[in-house]
């Protein structure tokens, strides 16, 4: 790959493939069916959240310390579309992870003063108090409910995600990607996945596959366009998205479901509040619009959990 092609890839996917304004089709993006603009190769630009009003049931579930002080400290990881990347200005935070935590803020009459995570820190730093909730696509383990609670949102996953001259057709079993090289997040529910069962290959009598991580996204889809790995691994959502925003790759399979959750500290007093503002969200049609908006009505839930056990 040549220098040039190196920069607009790391361009394209760490800002949504530079296709803002100028793709964008503000003007019904929200309501094109199920897939929507982002479902096409195109960022949505709709506003969806904005006239979201405060619902005083849900506001009064609140620590009467948040109601009268009205923020909230966030902590958003950011650079995996469509969850959460950033527009074209290279500063701010758009995605469906975005939108759900300023609706739900709307509902609970509070502002969120956002800051950008890496991934791997948000969790440890709930815990810690440095933030009150965190957002980055947070799927529901029985191991992170020991530590974390969870209000569920939406149901995502890990999948698959490979170059269009791959030999791999469907991964059903990690022992397929024995002797391959695995792309993926570092800190994430597949780098767990794919660690805990490294050892099946050998038990089969086969070469291990090789595990690389990356604290930033865009590094994991260089590394399969430059063939430093062979296959990542990572959200259904957001391998749909990239392989719409990038030529040679192709979605290859989901692999399994997770709920995923708006996370905060375990024993956190605001968690009833922000399941109630899912709900609420839900009850007057946001939850849809924001759905069809970035192309994830598939990622419906029913209704709102406080962690419930991991899916298996």
């Amino acid at each position: 790959m040549s220098r040039s092609r190196h920069t607009a890839l790391f361009a394209l996917v760490t800002v949504a493939a530079l296709t803002l304004t100028a793709c964008a089709e503000p003007t019904d993006s929200a309501g094109e069916g199920s897939g929507g603009a982002a479902a096409r190769g195109k960022t949505p630009t709709t506003d969806v959240v904005s006239k979201v009003r405060k619902d005083e049931a849900a506001a009064k579930l609140l620590p009467a310390g948040v109601r009268e002080a009205g923020t909230l400290r966030i902590a958003s990881s950011v650079g995996t579309p469509p969850g959460a990347f950033y527009e074209g200005d290279g500063s701010t935070p758009a995605g469906a992870d975005i939108d759900f935590a300023d609706a739900a803020a709307r509902v609970l009459g509070l502002k969120l003063r956002r800051e950008v995570a890496s991934f791997e820190a948000i969790l440890p730093a709930l815990g810690s108090g440095k933030y009150d909730l965190g957002t980055g696509n947070f799927g529901v383990t029985d191991e992170r409910r020991r530590t974390i609670d969870f209000v569920t949102y939406i149901n995502d996953g890990q999948g698959f995600a490979v170059r269009e001259d791959s030999d791999l057709e469907k991964v059903t079993d990690l022992t397929q990607l024995c002797g391959l090289t695995v792309g993926t997040g570092a800190g994430t529910t597949f780098e767990v996945t794919l660690q805990e069962n490294l050892p099946r290959c050998a038990e089969a009598g086969k070469k291990p596959y090789e595990v690389k991580t990356y604290a930033d996204q865009a590094a994991v889809w260089i590394s399969l366009q430059q063939n430093r790995s062979d296959v990542v691994m990572s959200t259904i959502n957001g391998l749909r998205y990239a392989v719409t925003q990038q030529e040679g790759l192709r979605f290859l399979n989901e692999f399994k479901r997770l709920d995923v959750g708006f996370a905060f500290k375990k024993g956190s007093p605001l968690a009833p509040a922000f399941q109630a503002a899912v709900n609420r969200l839900k009850g007057d049609g946001t939850y849809d619009r924001i759905l069809k908006k970035w192309g994830t009505t598939e990622s419906a839930i029913e209704t709102s959990e406080i962690s419930p056990p991991e899916l298996k």
